[in-house]
């Protein structure tokens, strides 16, 4: 394999929140976006945990890769390590623990650690005598992980704009909703929701897009409306409080939503606010649908009541900017924060995914196991 890798966008006018070439990994500073852009040097996995516990880094695929290359480039700038090979992937091991830690509603994140320690335990076996083998095994598998998440994102794309169109009853004049930041920024590159939005625009068939300004962190105004003026796509930012309004003037064909975790049955956790937007989207007959990859489903919970919903600091809605501001909010106030809700399967019109589209089987649910089951079958064949 080279001895350089980066995110296979190279001459793309999309916006990169992850620069990588073996040895070396900047993240994109995405709480100082729109008005300032900083790239920060992550050294390790010590630097990866912290640049996605503050959020430097977000967006459940952009997270799981940072954590990924964030190890990768520890291990390749360590010197001195002389343990066996079997020790390597422990320490390796270890080491994805710790950065399953920082954010642990996304799945994406602990999916990626369990493959790639399959991957040094298998190397650990292998390697008579040599630790660099494991180390060597490790960087290889983050760097491939890097570029399938941009190869997953755009056929999420490709998948989802034909579905989209073929679905309308004019599929040359499209306005879609969305809600938090799922592009880029959030991803190794081109995005999931947005990453639909992106193919709508480049077929030429995309009207507008609306995002929210999604509160309290401003995922919305910020950056996918900071995305949207970067490319050029037709936008318009509104408050999250207007979706219901801007909905019944008929002026929205779908939502589209990314997700941070999506349950067996198909219900499904993302940035808080995405459950009213479903109740909406319901109430005025417009089909919702929700674009992420396979990494992103969790088959081994049966619903959305056993997903785990972190909550964030307080000061994030006390203070203006996400936290980061002024104090607005009155002194003494107790403060509820979920950083997540979980949208039932029931409001979820289909899942997009790199595979193809996940519809229902005239039920409430969702047959993601069966769907995993022939995709895979087909990859196989």
């Amino acid at each position: 394999m080279a001895t350089d890798s980066s995110n296979g966008l190279e001459g793309d006018n999309t916006l990169q929140s992850i620069c990588y070439h073996r040895g070396s990994l900047q993240l994109l500073d995405q709480r100082k976006l729109p008005l300032e852009t900083t790239y920060l040097d992550i050294k390790d996995a010590s630097d990866g945990w912290l640049a996605i516990r503050e959020m430097v880094v977000r967006g459940a695929p952009a997270i799981a890769i940072a954590a990924a290359l964030s190890l990768a480039v520890e291990v390749y700038n360590l010197e001195n390590f002389n343990g066996t090979p079997v020790e390597a992937a422990s320490f390796l091991a270890g080491k994805l623990d710790y950065l399953v830690s920082s954010r642990p509603t996304a799945v994406n994140l602990s999916d990626a650690a369990t493959k790639l320690k399959e991957v040094v335990s298998k190397a650990a076996a292998a390697a008579a005598s040599n630790c660099q083998d494991v180390f060597q095994a490790y960087i290889e598998a983050a760097e491939i992980m890097l570029a399938d998440d941009v190869a997953s994102n755009k056929a999420i794309g490709s998948y989802g704009a034909r579905f989209i169109q073929n679905q309308q009853k004019d599929p040359t004049k499209l306005s879609v909703m969305t809600h938090c930041n799922t592009g880029s920024l959030a991803t190794a590159g081109y995005g999931t929701a947005l990453g639909v939005i992106r193919a709508l625009h480049s077929e030429g068939v995309l009207e507008r897009a609306y995002c929210t300004e999604t509160r309290p962190f401003n995922q919305g105004s910020r950056l996918t409306a900071f995305e949207l003026v970067h490319e050029k796509i037709p936008a318009t930012l509104i408050a999250d409080s207007a979706a219901a309004a801007l909905m019944k003037d008929r002026k929205v064909s779908a939502v589209i939503v990314g997700a941070d975790r999506v349950a067996a049955n198909g219900d499904t956790a993302n940035k808080i606010g995405t459950y009213s937007l479903a109740l909406c989207a319901m109430h005025h007959n417009i089909p919702f649908f929700v674009a992420a990859p396979l990494t992103s489903i969790d088959s081994s919970l049966s619903s959305g009541k056993e997903i785990i919903i972190e909550e964030r600091s307080p000061k994030e809605m006390l203070n203006a900017r996400g936290g980061l501001g002024e104090q607005v909010a009155a002194s003494g106030i107790s403060v509820w924060n979920p950083a997540f809700d979980v949208t039932p399967a029931s409001l979820i019109s289909g899942i997009i995914t790199e595979k193809g589209v996940i519809t229902k089987t005239g039920t409430d649910d969702f047959d993601i196991k069966g769907f995993i089951k022939r995709a895979v079958g087909q990859c196989i064949a």
